[in-house]
């Protein structure tokens, strides 16, 4: 009962303090001076976007993503060590069943490749 009254005490002055925040800030329109590209107050030359590889962003993306779970697989090395509980291994099963799941769904669509 005390968890579920900390929830709901926390949920409704998370919600009061955002209406209180959208309702004190400042309203600004889109200035169209303030939106464009600045370059040390010359006008750009060329593009202010760079033509920007896809299969970069991917492949840094894939790396926080797995980087993350091998964070939350280091408690299930410390519980196989001490705890050795029927819980804890099937918990830790299923997430690595799932974290192979995503692998091999990376490497079937053909995401780990960089050459093709």
């Amino acid at each position: 009962m005390v968890m579920v009254m900390s929830v709901v005490f926390v949920c409704i002055v998370s919600l009061l303090f955002t209406g209180l925040f959208l309702l004190l800030s400042e309203k600004r329109g889109l200035d169209r001076e303030k939106c464009s590209p600045y370059e040390c107050g010359f006008e750009p030359i060329g593009s202010a976007r760079s033509p920007f590889s896809i299969r970069f962003f991917l492949v840094a993306v894939l790396f926080v993503v797995f980087d993350v779970e091998v964070v939350l697989l280091m408690p299930f090395a410390y519980m196989f060590l001490y705890g050795k509980s029927l819980m804890g291994i099937l918990s830790s099963s299923g997430f690595l069943f799932i974290l192979f799941v995503g692998l091999y769904h990376e490497y079937r669509e053909g995401s780990l490749e960089w050459v093709g």
